[in-house]
This record gives structure tokens, sequence and C-alpha cells, in this order.
């Protein structure tokens, strides 16, 4: 009989606590570390209040619409409001309960949709990335308030909730290939896009102002990542052990292959180069992470170091768009190698033999991919074009000269 065991509920919990610190103050410190002094603290406020707006959003509708069964497309209103949660409140929950696709798990719902949380908020903080120094805050947040409900949930639906049509073609994703990396990635671009380059791109100075602030934030997100990736075992067993060593190797394979490029490029092996190199292993591996073996792990690591060098460089210089913090270079471009090198590196006994790389499974990834790409870039640009009529997307030019730390929240550091 189904029931909840003490040790996989300590684990998963474990894991959505170290999520929620990638966010705060993980990502946080990751990126005002990488901005301009001015502009530290609005940075900050962005990941923070995103934090708590997700939270809000998750109980009211974002839940509901990406993990109950609904239809292939989105999830059902049975709980809204988290309504009948304390029904069963301390029993094993089972995913997509009552239908022919449902699978058991041996935690509480509440642990469950805790963790899911975590992972709700993250991924349109990172996208934040993409827009700093420029977009109002009061855009922010309505503008994420209408595309987690629009785009978050019903990707979370098509890939984790069995009844999703991507989750019944077979696609194998395991901590977010698509619906936190490709989907904060084309997100990120498109805003890059549509706000315009920061005043003075290309012409003025706009070094990052500590970099030790931008350490400590990627270090955070190291650790974080140990649980991101394994959480999705739902237990503490051998898949959730091969995640969190597949992971930790993936991560440093990148940040010596960045390293590596960068090193032979310029003559010298920059900080932003390893701390950026990590976070692009960790992407990387990000789907991979409960479907392969350290090998296979170890390729993707130095593939998406070396790629991303290149993209979050001289793609970003050559085509002239400003993504501000590298969340298209890195978060979108590491999701979409990583997802498809689950296609041919799966390693079947890793999941009960449900993913097994190959040329089949690399279709289904490869139609995830675009999928995901096409659906966040339209919808994102819908909702965007509908908050720049309603209220605006970008502060004055006086503004972003004055710094928002000042002209948005009236406060600066000294």
């Amino acid at each position: 009989m189904q029931h909840v065991d003490p040790g996989d509920t300590a684990w998963v919990l474990m894991c959505t606590v170290l999520v929620l610190l990638m966010t705060v103050p993980g990502l946080a410190l990751f990126y005002a570390g990488m901005v301009r002094k001015k502009n530290i603290l609005a940075t900050m406020m962005q990941s923070f209040m995103l934090c708590a707006l997700v939270t809000v959003l998750w109980v009211v509708a974002g839940y509901s619409l990406a993990f109950t069964p609904g239809d292939a497309l989105l999830g059902g209103t049975s709980r809204l409001l988290l309504n009948g949660i304390w029904t069963g409140w301390n029993q094993a929950f089972t995913i997509a309960a009552g239908t022919p696709f449902a699978q058991p798990t041996t935690v509480p719902e509440t642990v469950f949709l805790m963790f899911q949380m975590s992972f709700a908020i993250i991924t349109p903080a990172v996208v934040t990335g993409a827009c700093a120094d420029r977009m109002k805050f009061s855009a922010m947040l309505l503008f994420f308030t209408l595309w987690s409900v629009f785009v978050y949930a019903p990707l979370a639906h098509w890939v984790w909730e069995p009844t999703g049509w991507l989750a019944q073609m077979g696609i194998a994703d395991f901590a977010g290939g698509t619906v936190v990396e490709i989907n904060c990635g084309i997100t990120g671009l498109v805003c890059a896009l549509m706000l315009g380059r920061r005043l003075g791109y290309g012409t003025e100075n706009m070094a990052p102002w500590n970099l030790s602030y931008a350490v400590i934030g990627a270090s955070l997100l190291w650790i974080g990542w140990m649980g991101f990736n394994s959480g999705g075992a739902m237990g503490a067993n051998g898949r959730a052990g091969m995640a969190v060593l597949v992971t930790q190797i993936a991560a440093a394979g990148a940040t010596l292959s960045w390293t590596a490029v960068e090193w032979y490029m310029h003559g010298k092996p920059s900080v932003l180069g390893a701390i950026s190199g990590a976070v692009a292993g960790l992407v990387g591996i990000t789907p991979a992470a409960g479907y392969v073996l350290p090998g296979p792990a170890l390729l993707i690591g130095l593939a998406v170091g070396f790629v991303c060098y290149f993209t979050a460089t001289s793609l970003k210089r050559k085509l002239r768009y400003d993504d501000s913090l590298d969340a298209f270079g890195v978060h979108g471009i590491a999701g979409i190698i990583g997802t498809l090198a689950t296609g041919w590196f799966a390693f079947g006994p890793l999941s009960g033999g449900v993913a097994q790389g190959g040329w089949h499974l690399l279709g289904v990834q490869a139609v995830g991919v675009g999928a995901t790409i096409v659906y966040c870039a339209v919808v994102s640009w819908a909702l965007l074009k509908f908050t720049d009529a309603v209220i605006g997307l970008r502060v004055s030019r006086d503004q972003e000269r004055e710094g928002l730390d000042i002209s948005l929240h009236g406060e600066q550091v000294f």
C-alpha cells in the first residue's frame, strides 16, 4: 500500500529549501554583482519580489493549472486556491490520480506542490537578467503575473503532468530543460529585443559593479542546483544520487571549458567567465540529470561551456541585442543543448526503461524544444505588448541615467 516515507519526504523538503536558496539569496546576489552600482538594489528587489508574487500566484491558480489532470494543454481547476488540500494532507500523493497515467509518490501533496512552487519562482527571476537596468518595476510585476499563468503553468503541464501532451509523447526532462531553461532563455531574448538596448550600450563602461557578490551568488546556485536537479526523483534513492553526481560533473566540465576558451582567446581567465561557465554546465545537465551517466554528463558540461562562451559574447555582440546578463546566451542555449543531448544519452535503467536514448527519443526531445521555443516566444511577445500598452515597459531616459535604485525605490548603495 502507498504510504508516506519519512526519508523521501525529508529529502524532497531539503531539495525545496535548496531551490528557494537559489533565488534568494543566490540569484539575487549573482545578478546584483553583475550590474552597475546604481542598479544593485533594484536588481535584488526583482528576485525578492518575484519570490513573493509567484508564491501567491501558485496558490491561487498556478499549481492547479499545471499539476491537476485536465486536457493535453492545461490542467484543471480542482486545486484553485489549494481547494481540497486538507483532504489527505498526511497521506502519500499520487500525481494525476484517477487517470490511467497516475504516478504514485511517497511524499504528501504539500511537499510536492512546494517543490514545484520553487521552480515556478526561480524561472521568471532568471528572465529578469535579460532586461536588467531598464524595465519598470510595475511592468515587471504585471508581465510576470500574466506570464506565470499563461506561459509557465501550461508548459509545466505539458511536460511534467502525466496527461500533458509532451509527457504523453515521452519527453525526458528531469528538472526543467524546457519548462525552466529554454522557457526563461527565449522569454529573456524576447524581453531584451522589445525593451531595446540600455542607454550607452556598446559605448559606455558597463562592467560589473561587484564580482565578489556574483561569485557568492554563483556558489549558492551551484550548491542549490543539487536540490534542483535531484528532487525530481521524489525520494532519497539511487536516481537522486546519480542526479547529484552528474550535476557536479557537468558544472565542473563547463567551468573548465569556458575558462579554457576564454584564456586562449584573450590571454587571461576571468572570474566572470568561470562562474558563467559553471552556470552553463548546471543548466545543460538540468534536463538530463535523472537520465544520464557520468561520462555523458561530462561531455554535456564541456560542450555547453564551449558553446555558451560564444553565444554570450561573440553572438550577442554581432547581432547587437542587449541580453544584459545572458539569460538567453546561457540558459536558453545550454537548455537546448542539454535537452537534445538527453535524447541521445539517456540510460534506460535510470528511469525504469521509460526513457532510452536513441533516434526516437531524440526526435521527441526536438519536438519539445521546438514547441517550447515557439510557444514562449509568441505568448511572451503578446504579453509584453499588452503590458506596454497598459503601463509601459521601460523607465524614462532620465530614470535610467540616474539609476533604478533611486528612481524606482528611493534607495541606494553607498
